[in-house]
This record gives structure tokens, sequence and C-alpha cells, in this order.
């Protein structure tokens, strides 16, 4: 395939394809590590008609029809959506809650043993396991979002202010187009993890020395406990996802539309499918937040039973990186598509949540077990890259790949196992949960540099881990 690029600086490749542009913000190590594949995928997105823009942020990597890591943007008069370019865990995202603990409160391992067996008798971390909030009901909470939760989950306000979006509107009629089977096997998931990349991850922070006023606002400080927790919309996310990218694919069909690559799925935004999947795909939003916000409250109960039950666990933030929203850019509604990517707004930009208008708000970047995670702030320059970053360390590698390559033994020296400073996961057997290990990862400092380095956002803090708890 043909393809030209030129060097804007500050880590932005402008890549001429096929069939359009491709932007890459990466600095010159993980440039070089993209593969060919990666703008063959780009530029099989790039023939989805009237597109104004597309990305890569450092952390790109394949997926099914579109790499993960990819900023895509339709007009919302004429353009398209593309449930491969939303990914199938809609709603997919991170939140981070805050403690006045300090690192020495945790340090003894048997405390944080503790603290792992307290949460996961709040949180199941068993894919086979249900979550016990019989008075919850599903249907409120994917209509409603955070506002349909009974109100003895909602510890305070700031609950339902410190998130992207409490609630996301659309027309309920939808709904009824829904299987029955998706709210069956949706049942009972509400505030448990899933498997794979999700996680609960007790850390400790240090404040990068040039923001200690920002994070001082935002109520962070050196040698803090805070909790990161990663999921999304488990079986209602998925199944909408799956069911959707099948209708939608039928109907190419009729339209004869195709495209080189046949995971490749999508339809105009006017179009009947089109407005049928945005619809529902935000009734997975609406689940994904109230999950992670019910994992939450499980992790507060957990840390309640070991520290007492006046300990508080305030929200820092909660946002999403799997998902397409209409957003104002350019002075018009555009439909911004985020697999694998992270918004990062910056001070005053009017899109940003109430608690945070005057400052930007934390945007949530995990790395991996073994390696740093980090909150981050957007930068006015971000608006080149539609104000999106990455969204984690992504993967390196694929997880047959990792079992193949990867030992027990390396997996426990990343964790530092046997020290005083080892990283203590919820699986006894680090074999069940090989193929997360760090080296399944890019090294998520030089991820970070790329975004620093493209002026797109700034490090606020650094989280170290000291615990993980991991689904299976």
């Amino acid at each position: 395939m043909n393809r030209n690029y030129s060097f804007h600086g500050n880590n932005h490749h402008e890549m001429e394809l096929a069939h359009g542009k491709l932007h890459v913000y990466a600095n010159e190590e993980i440039f070089q590590s993209f593969h060919s594949n990666m703008y063959e995928m780009a530029d099989n997105n790039l023939r989805i008609p009237r597109n104004q823009y597309m990305s890569y942020t450092p952390d790109a990597h394949i997926g099914v029809g579109t790499c993960i890591g990819t900023t895509a943007v339709w007009n919302m008069r004429d353009g398209c959506v593309s449930p491969s370019i939303v990914g199938d865990d809609i709603g997919c995202g991170m939140r981070v809650h805050t403690t006045q603990l300090r690192k020495q409160d945790i340090q003894d391992k048997a405390v944080r043993r503790d603290l792992i067996a307290a949460i996961e008798k709040y949180v199941p971390t068993n894919e086979r396991t249900n979550t016990n909030y019989a008075d919850i009901e599903i249907m409120n909470v994917v209509r409603n979002g955070l506002k349909g939760l009974p109100a003895r989950y909602i510890p305070d306000a700031q609950w339902l202010t410190h998130v992207e979006e409490s609630t996301f509107s659309y027309d309920h009629a939808y709904l009824e187009q829904l299987p029955p089977k998706i709210r069956r096997n949706a049942h009972g998931q509400l505030g448990s993890l899933g498997g794979g990349n999700h996680f609960i991850e007790i850390q400790v922070l240090e404040i990068s020395g040039s923001q200690k006023h920002l994070a001082a606002q935002w109520g962070l400080f050196d040698g803090q406990v805070v909790v990161m927790i990663h999921s999304g919309s488990r079986a209602w996310g998925a199944m909408l996802g799956r069911e959707y990218n099948r209708i939608l694919k039928q109907a190419m069909h009729l339209w004869g539309v195709s495209n080189p690559d046949p995971n490749l799925i999508y339809a105009p935004i006017a179009s009947q499918e089109g407005q049928t999947y945005l619809n529902l795909m935000y009734s997975a939003l609406n689940f994904a937040v109230s999950n992670r916000h019910m994992i939450a409250f499980g992790v507060q109960e957990g840390f309640r039973e070991v520290f007492g039950s006046g300990l508080q666990m305030p929200v820092l933030y909660d946002l999403m990186h799997n998902y397409a929203l209409q957003e104002f850019h350019r002075n018009q509604p555009m439909l911004v598509h985020r697999k694998g990517a992270t918004r990062a707004l910056p001070p005053k930009h009017f899109m940003n949540a109430p608690a945070y208008k005057a400052t930007g708000h934390p945007a949530l970047i995990p790395g991996s077990m073994g390696t740093s995670s980090y909150i981050m702030v957007g930068k006015e320059e971000g608006l080149k890259n539609f104000y999106s970053i990455c969204h984690g360390a992504g993967r390196a590698r694929s997880r047959k790949a990792t079992k193949e390559l990867v030992t027990v033994d390396q997996f426990q020296q990343s964790l530092k196992v046997g020290t005083e400073e080892e990283i203590l996961v919820n699986h006894p057997s680090l074999q069940t949960i090989l193929d997360e290990c760090p080296q399944a990862y890019k090294d998520v400092d030089q991820i970070i540099d790329s975004i620093v380095g493209a002026s797109l956002a700034e490090v606020v803090a650094v989280c170290k881990p000291m615990a993980a708890i991991k689904g299976i």
C-alpha cells in the first residue's frame, strides 16, 4: 500500500494513505514500532464516506475492524456511525477514587491482603458470579444512568457530578428492539468487574512537581492512596454490539456497500439502522458508568471493613474510552468515535463537567500490573486531535503470544514478588492471568512521553501500584 508521511514536530506524523489522511501521535520509538497492517486497517476505515478526521494515539494496536487507539470523526449532518470504531465493550472506561490514607497505612502486606479479600466480598471477580443488588432495576439504569440507581447507592452528590455524564439521554423507545436475552444476561452483572484487562488497583500517588497546585485543587497529594477501576458495560454492551454488527452488516449488503475488511461495519447516521445503533449505544453507556459506580460502591464497603465505617472515598473522575458521542467542533456538531482513546479537555473548555470547568478534568490513563498509571490534564493544543489522548499502555503482543513468550518467573519479577514492595494480586496462581502481565503491554512511559511531547496533555500525578484485583 502506498503511504507517505510528513512530520509536523511534537510527535505528530501525518500519513498520506490511499483513501485519506491518518494522523499519528507518537515519539520516534513508538512510531517505528507500528506495523504495516495498522496502516492497511486505517486505510480501510478511511474508505467510509465523508470522514472528517482520523488518528492513532501511541497505544494503538490491531483490533477487530479498527485499531484500538483510534479517533475518527464524521459530521452529524451527513456522516456515518461505525460499531467497529466503538468496539464491543461499549462505554468501557476508567474511574478513580481518592482516600485520606497514606502509603504507610497500606505498606504492610497483611493489610493489603485483607483489603483484597474484603473487596472481593462485594465485587464479583468471577464471570459466573452475580452481584446481589436485588433492589436495582436494570431497565431504570439503562434508561437513566446513575440517576436510575436507588438513593442508598449514592454516598454523596459528588458521585453524580464528577463524571463525564451521569445520564446519556436518548429515545427509550428503541429499547423495545432489543432481544430479551440481552436483558437476561445482563441481570446481576451490575457492579461486577469482568475479565480480560479489567481491574481494580490500589495505588499510591507521586505528584508532578510542575502540577502541585492543580493536584491540590483536585484533592491529590504525595503518598495518597487511591483506587483505579477499569470496567465497561459487561453483557449489555457486548451483546448489543454483536447484535448490531450483525444487523448493520446485513444492511450494508442490501445497500451494495462493501469494504476490503468484512469486520468493518458502518451505516449513515441518518439511516434507521444508524439511529437505532446510536440510541441503543447510549443505553450501554448508561450501564457502563453505573457499573463502575457500583464497583466503586463495593470497593468502598471493602475499605470500610478494614479501616472503619467512617472512611470516605470521594470520586475524582469517571470517563470512557469506547464510544461515539456528538460533540461541537469547528462550530458544528460532529460524531467523534473513540475506540481505546480518552477525551482530555483543557481548562475552561465548555464541554468540561461543571466541577472541572476551570481546571480541565482528570484524564485517567492505566498502565499495567507492575507499571505506573497516570492522571493527566488536557491542553489547548489537543484541539488538533479533537482532544483525544491514549487510553492506556496498549498491547504489544497478543494473549496467545504472551503465554508463549513470557514465563511466570518473569511475571513474578515484574511484580517484585518476595520483596517489601511486592505488588499483591488476588490470584494465588499467576499462570491464570499471565496474558495480562506487564510484558504483554507497551512501555507506558514511552506512551506518556509521546502524549506530552505532542502537547496533547500534561502529567498531574503518577500512580504506583500496590495491589491489583483482576477478574477471570
